[in-house]
């Protein structure tokens, strides 16, 4: 395990993380954090590294995923900066007391709701997007006024490795710090007490990070995942749909928690579909999509184990593209799968790759029972023409967010909470609801002394309980 206070050219060293909580500790008790100029200079310090280490970091997250400079840079650092660019614009009123309203009874009086910061959090970060899922819970935690460790992915090490090196150098080390590691080091971590934890990854470590939490009663933030569907209507623009969709599922290789998951679309347009998704992978990557400098790799041979057996295990599932790929540079082609069956090992778990199954059904109310059918999903999209079809869809249907006649783009507007429900996941953050997550709204209220009316304190006469009768 490392700490990353340490100079860039030192070994790594074994570090307490206890030591780390209460120092981090000490500096929010002190107060430091709370002040809204304190908050926006490391705001604006998160910002800066992102401008000024653009290079660096895009390079990272070459090495460790592939990924294409652009793409790292719209879904990774460009949305952080935007984001942190919205925080800034609202701190002062998101921070700001809320006036309530004070019954009859009880005037004399005002009410409040203030925002106040929960203390020392922590937020453990997957690998798919290594730095927007670090950078952006942190940066709301100090938009709240925390004191906040941050712990990256190992298994997107290089990421780690840069966001090791530049965090220390550009935030606050007394009240912002990154701790890299293995499992045993999140474990080490869970051990600690904190005021909040967010974790954004599956529901197996999801419910580790709940159980340690549970000990000191701390509240979590899970972002999850799960299978995210797609319906798509007999009346939807079918070549636009498979433009959205195959985009959706294709960025970054498929990695990303609310990618479309499979595709339910009306049996009647299917083959149209299949053929429009077919298509539009081609006019995106080419014929060879191994040879396009815009397609990105799988994170791990693991992971690309895992991919290929869920091709090579189909039952009734066809191949209609792809199917193939190259273990030794973890490239897997986008992947299209007709004729697939709800008992395919593929519908089994999230796949979390560049695989598409497409389902035919016979309406959009069997789409809807068949996702009804299953656990609630982080995502769930929807292509159609017909308003009122969206509108059933959304009406009667359960998920973290929808999309209509759009795919992951939801989570582009700040102003939108984004979280799951049920199994992928609980709590919710970008915009005020970020500021939220980190933040205890406590209830306030003052009454003068000047006037202190009889009819609430006893002996109740009869006139004093018809006032209260009629007022409280």
């Amino acid at each position: 395990m490392t700490i990353v206070e340490r100079p860039p050219e030192t070994k790594p060293v074994t570090f307490d993380h206890a030591a780390l909580v209460d120092r981090l500790r000490d500096t929010f008790a002190a107060g430091t954090t709370r002040p809204l100029e304190w908050r926006r200079l490391q705001l604006e310090a998160m910002r800066k590294l992102l401008v000024e280490r653009e290079a660096e970091l895009l390079e990272a997250l070459a090495a460790d995923l592939g990924k294409p400079s652009i793409e790292g840079w719209m879904t990774e650092l460009r949305h952080v900066t935007n984001e942190i660019g919205d925080m800034l614009r609202h701190l002062d009123k998101w921070a700001a007391s809320e006036v309530v309203g004070v019954r009859a009874l009880l005037r004399p009086a005002r009410a409040r709701i203030i925002p106040e910061p929960l203390g020392v959090a922590l937020v453990i970060a997957p690998w798919n997007y290594p730095v927007h899922l670090l950078l952006l819970p942190m940066a709301y935690a100090l938009a709240a006024g925390n004191a906040v460790v941050g712990k990256p992915s190992e298994v997107s090490a290089a990421t780690s490795a840069a966001l090791a090196k530049w965090v220390p150098k550009y935030l606050d080390r007394d009240a912002v710090a990154i701790v890299e590691g293995d499992a045993d080091v999140v474990t080490s971590l869970l051990g600690q007490r904190w005021d909040h934890i967010f974790y954004t990854g599956n529901g197996v470590v999801g419910r580790i990070v709940m159980e340690a939490a549970v000990k000191n009663l701390t509240p979590v933030t899970l972002e999850l995942g799960g299978k995210s569907p797609v319906v798509v209507d007999r009346g939807a623009n079918i070549e636009v749909a498979a433009k959205r969709i195959a985009w959706g599922k294709l960025i970054n290789a498929g990695q990303t928690c609310v990618a479309p998951d499979y595709v339910l679309v009306d049996r009647e347009i299917e083959p149209r579909f299949v053929d429009a998704l077919v298509e539009a992978v081609k006019s995106f990557y080419g014929d060879e999509p191994k040879d396009s400098p815009d397609f990105p790799r799988i994170i791990n041979a693991r992971h690309w184990d895992r991919l290929m057996a869920l091709i090579d295990g189909r039952k009734s599932a066809r191949v209609v593209l792809g199917g193939t790929g190259d273990r030794a540079t973890k490239y897997l082609a986008p992947t299209i799968l007709r004729g697939v069956s709800w008992d395919e090992p593929i519908m089994a778990e999230e796949i979390f790759g560049p695989i598409l199954p497409v389902i035919p059904v016979d309406s959009v109310d069997d789409a809807i029972a068949a996702i009804n059918a299953h656990d609630k999903p982080l995502a769930l999209y929807v292509f159609a023409e017909d308003q009122e079809v969206i509108d059933r869809v959304v009406a009667q249907t359960s998920s973290g967010g929808v999309g209509a006649n759009v795919t992951l783009l939801h989570l582009a507007v700040p102003g939108l909470p984004f979280g799951g429900v049920g199994n992928s996941g609980m709590g919710a953050y970008h915009g005020k609801s970020g500021f939220d997550t980190f933040s205890h709204r406590k209830a306030f209220l003052q009454r003068p002394t000047k006037f202190d009316p009889p009819v609430t304190y006893p002996p109740y006469s009869s006139i004093k309980r018809r006032i209260l009768r009629k007022f409280f």
